[in-house]
């Protein structure tokens, strides 16, 4: 099958970013990329075309990366406290999600994606967790998260656990 060479104008998933020198199928570059203006055929016409683009991305990541690094000295200042239903044991009833954790964040004026959130399993146990956050590529950041009890958790109930665990 022929292949064609194109110059991505967008970030197109799975294929790259604005700017990159792509080779696709020639019928997905007629019927697909170059109708949407989301790609431009390379040709010697549109070199200054290419070098601008070049520019205006590093540009753009220079700008990102500067935000990303501003909202993670934000972010690594943050504790928050999460009060959660426990039985009489102390066992939490349901668990803490990544969406409550992104609430608490939009509380503090803090707003990311659910998917720079790194959190494996949502969280079942009481007590003081580290939250990860992934802002770019090479910057990550944490957080401390506690998990409290919404009611107090009787100390008779405590003792007769360590009894019957000895």
């Amino acid at each position: 099958m022929a292949n064609t060479e194109v110059l991505l104008l967008e970030a197109i998933k799975g294929l790259g970013s604005e700017g990159d020198t792509v080779s696709v199928r020639a019928g997905y570059a007629r019927n697909f990329l170059l109708p949407r203006k989301l790609a431009t055929p390379i040709n010697q016409a549109n070199k200054k075309q290419i070098e601008a683009l070049l520019v205006a991305k590093e540009k753009r990541l220079e700008k990102e990366l500067e935000e990303s690094r501003t909202l993670a000295e934000k972010i690594a200042q943050l504790s928050f406290v999460i009060s959660v239903k426990t039985g009489d044991n102390g066992k939490m009833f349901g668990s803490v999600t990544a969406n409550d954790i992104l609430v608490k964040l939009s509380e503090q004026g803090v707003d990311i994606d659910k998917k720079k959130l790194l959190l494996g399993q949502p969280i079942k146990e009481l007590g003081l967790h580290m939250i990860q956050v992934k802002l770019a590529s090479d910057l990550e950041v944490e957080f401390k998260l506690e998990i409290v009890s919404e009611n107090p958790i009787s100390e008779q109930t405590e003792e007769a656990e360590e009894t019957s665990e000895v």
